[in-house]
């Protein structure tokens, strides 16, 4: 029964559906040359297509001379202010910065003392769920992706908001510091009803404590025991720093402005976002890299010998390795060129966690990766295009060094990312003016109408559509 829920078509008729449509979805590849189509919103040369303006975030990897790219060192900056001094400051200072940075992103300026105080204080309160919101929502209707879970949890506190669809901009920020302040709480209880239903594990809500700071409060409640040290807290603050935003571009916050363009609410634009940052493309590859390395450790044999590392980098490359994917996840970005100053922030500050650490020998692979490949690459393809590590390659190490669940790495980032995505909702709601809607140019040859009595099958004339033993509702299951 449970396998007819999921495929009531017969498999003979449904592999003859997905070729159909695959004949019918080509299009030639040198049909987007020839009317000039931008795929994936990049143009030629690898830049991307402009298709907007922002105050709230500057991601800078090459500058243009004489219309010709030139690599520089990369930079990240909030609202104008480079990420590097605001962590260097929070350090000295021995203070935890995500909420800062929060701040900083959606007000455009970074907060005094005593309007810190006030912001940290009003996300604390906002924490709590609406009553019966986790047995009701989380626990009722447990899912096996956490992130799914997420995006399904914002889209359901619509229902308990009198006001869900009012785009005022006092109700929106109310909106965008209720979510950003429940979003570990989300993250944290989403993945206990996954570890009870699917690994068969105790799950563990532990009172929530508003006082603390987020990642203080992350580390708290998925750990059985509620303690963590404050190097690790810090640690994990600067990895929601780094996260907490990334330009108008990238999928996951175009994706909440395409949204938002269109005068829909809040936690529709924000579940998107989720789901979009979910793909491994995207939030995903974490994930990715964490594999990679796994696989790259059960297959050669000695992980510190630089010639071995970058000859299973080749059969990598070359699709003899890994994943097939031909990717070495973690290396390249769109934007970066010589450098992410996020993956150096984080290589930087995880070295100590990982000298002492079970995963040390996996850190140092992932420093070697970042050291081997641009070479390997250069020699395999010929390209002079400039390679660096992106922050995908150390981002999911470090939340291994503070025994975080591989189940919370992308679900970690959007607790992080939706202060970014709050920003820009705001942004494109007093400043965008018009739905977003690119051109799609229709390839598609004119056909004449066919009655129906007068078409010819060309799959499966006489296969069942649903057979007896794979139906969902037969009088067995009823009875």
């Amino acid at each position: 029964m449970a396998d007819a829920l999921f495929n009531p078509i017969a498999p003979e008729l449904l592999e003859a559906m997905c070729s159909k449509i695959e004949r019918k979805s080509q299009i030639n590849p040198d049909d987007f040359w020839k009317y000039g189509v931008k795929r994936g919103l990049r143009n030629h040369d690898g830049t991307g297509v402009m298709a907007g303006l922002t105050k709230i975030c500057a991601v800078e990897g090459y500058y243009i001379d004489d219309g010709e790219r030139v690599p520089k060192k990369g930079k990240l900056k909030y609202r104008g202010i480079n990420i590097e001094e605001i962590i260097e400051a929070c350090e000295r200072e021995n203070r935890f910065g995500f909420e800062e940075v929060a701040y900083l992103l959606i007000f455009g300026s970074l907060p005094s003392k005593e309007q810190l105080a006030l912001f940290q204080k009003a996300l604390g309160l906002c924490r709590k769920l609406p009553d019966d919101f986790i047995e009701d929502v989380i626990m009722k209707n447990a899912s096996f992706d956490v992130m799914n879970e997420m995006a399904r949890c914002v889209l359901a506190l619509y229902s308990y908001d009198e006001t869900a669809d009012d785009t005022n901009l006092e109700n929106v920020l109310r909106q965008s510091i209720q979510i950003i302040s429940q979003m570990p709480l989300i993250a944290s209880y989403a993945y206990q009803v996954k570890r009870h239903k699917y690994y068969g594990k105790s799950m563990y809500f532990h009172p929530d404590k508003p006082e603390l700071s987020t990642a203080e409060l992350i580390l708290r409640s998925i750990r059985s025991d509620r303690k963590y040290t404050d190097d690790e807290a810090k640690l994990l603050d600067i990895c929601l720093m780094l996260q907490a935003e990334h330009g108008g571009g990238n999928n996951s916050t175009f994706t909440c402005r395409v949204l938002t363009s269109s005068g829909t609410d809040s936690y529709a634009a924000y579940s998107s976002a989720i789901g979009a940052l979910k793909g491994p493309r995207h939030g995903g590859a974490n994930i990715k890299v964490c594999r990679m390395l796994d696989d790259m450790l059960a297959h050669i044999d000695d992980v510190s010998d630089e010639a071995q590392v970058a000859a299973y980098l080749e059969k990598i490359i070359r699709k003899e390795a890994g994943d097939g994917s031909g990717l070495v996840y973690g290396m390249g970005h769109a934007v970066y060129t010589l450098s992410d100053p996020r993956a150096q922030l984080l290589k930087e500050k995880a070295s100590a966690f990982a000298a002492q650490s079970p995963h040390a020998k996996e850190f140092e692979l992932a420093c070697m990766v970042e050291k081997l490949t641009p070479e390997v690459f250069r020699r395999l393809t010929g390209s002079s295009k400039p390679l660096c590590a992106n922050v995908d390659l150390f981002s999911g190490l470090v939340l291994k060094l503070l025994d975080i669940p591989e189940d919370l790495f992308t679900p970690l980032f959007a607790t992080a990312r939706i202060a970014g995505w709050s920003a820009h909702r705001m942004e494109e709601l007093l400043t965008g003016g018009r739905i977003i809607r690119p051109a799609y140019k229709s390839v598609a040859l004119p056909k004449k109408y066919v009655p129906l009595d007068e078409r010819i099958s060309n799959y499966l004339t006489t296969a069942t559509y649903v057979p007896a033993e794979a139906r969902v509702y037969s009088e067995e299951d009823l009875t």
